[in-house]
């Protein structure tokens, strides 16, 4: 043997370990979710599955109902105000568990006038109020009964640690080679070649969302029939994000017979359609319309605040900290807002946008 090829040889083997660095080597839980031999099984990491998620308690036992509301005891309290004065101090104190435990209270106040509006942060405080409220009431074809809090995506942060912003237009990170928007590996596409505004495409708001769906509706093109293969592109990085955001595989929502028959497809298929009509709610209803309100530095290079996705609540989960019931302790998050109802999926049979 030439020293050329066992020289080759050697290099192959130091590279071995290197290819095999984007497996996840870990011992991994398989569950079984449709028929033998179809590829329909779920497989987990072990330490995802068997996970224990630190919950935060309430931070004292719900007091009873009754007594003087907060709008009669504080003044310019604009929401809650028909929550009891001990109800409200009770959530008060959660809040501030949830979000700023090293700033505590002076992170939304002037601790000098309690009532002022002048930290920015207690004006975007009470409008994340008024979607929690939204989120539980409107939105329960994706968060059922379990609901959310401001737990669920800031888990003791300030700023939930998964966000996103507008991408630079144009921006390709190379100097020599076209990218074209694609081939620079991020978190919103696991880590894909594949286009990184997806997440932008898909879920700025509602009247901006690109369909999802790119099944092309007859085999030739036509005027009616423009799909490209290209297209798909979009539709896989939004994919790769849901999967990772939640922990799962294709099969999740999918059924390998036919990814795109709603009929054929899993429960948590339909569960998904609603959670991205959700975040679309979240970030055009509550979240950029305050993009006047935050200081520059809460800003992206675009211009707009942080937005959320389905990482910022699921963190590789496919049930935020495993499904963990914390609203039902804070009935006044669980309260129906003034706030117009979420839209509903189209009557037919199968929504005619999304292959999620």
């Amino acid at each position: 043997m030439s020293s050329m090829t066992q020289t080759i040889k050697w290099i192959a083997l130091a590279s071995f370990p290197l290819a095999l660095t984007a497996c996840e080597l870990a011992p991994k839980v398989s569950e079984q979710n449709g028929y033998r031999g179809t590829g329909m099984n779920q497989v987990r990491l072990a330490s995802i599955a068997e996970a224990e998620y630190d919950v935060p308690p309430p931070p004292y036992e719900l007091p009873a109902s009754g007594g003087p509301t907060a709008g009669e005891v504080y003044e310019n309290v604009q929401v809650l105000n028909n929550v009891s004065a001990d109800e409200f101090n009770y959530l008060m104190a959660a809040i501030t568990e949830w979000v700023a435990p090293e700033a505590g209270c002076n992170y939304c106040h002037n601790p000098a006038n309690m009532a002022s509006d002048e930290v920015y942060t207690k004006v975007v405080a009470r409008r994340m109020i008024q979607m929690n409220q939204n989120l539980n009431a409107n939105w329960k074809t994706h968060v059922a009964e379990t609901g959310v809090t401001c737990w669920t995506c800031h888990r003791g942060n300030a700023v939930p640690e998964n966000i996103w912003t507008m991408p630079d237009p144009g921006k390709d990170g190379s100097v020599k080679i076209t990218r074209k928007g694609q081939n620079s590996p991020v978190p919103a596409t696991a880590y894909s070649s594949l286009p990184v505004n997806a997440v932008a495409m898909y879920f700025k708001d509602e009247e901006s969302a690109a369909n999802i769906r790119v099944a092309s509706t007859g085999m030739h093109p036509s005027a009616d029939n423009t799909l490209s293969t290209m297209a798909t592109e979009n539709t896989y990085s939004l994919m790769m994000h849901l999967s990772d955001s939640l922990g799962v595989n294709c099969t999740f929502c999918h059924n390998t017979q036919s990814f795109g028959a709603w009929n054929l497809s899993p429960a948590p298929r339909a569960t998904a359609w609603h959670g991205i009509r959700m975040v679309r709610d979240i970030n055009g209803g509550y979240i950029t319309p305050l993009t006047s309100v935050f200081p520059e530095n809460r800003l992206g290079t675009q211009g707009d605040p942080y937005k959320v996705n389905c990482t910022t609540c699921h963190q590789g989960v496919n049930k935020p900290m495993g499904g963990a019931q914390m609203a039902k302790d804070y009935p006044a998050l669980r309260a129906a807002p003034a706030a117009a109802p979420a839209p509903e999926p189209a009557a037919e049979a199968e929504p005619a946008e999304t292959t999620t």
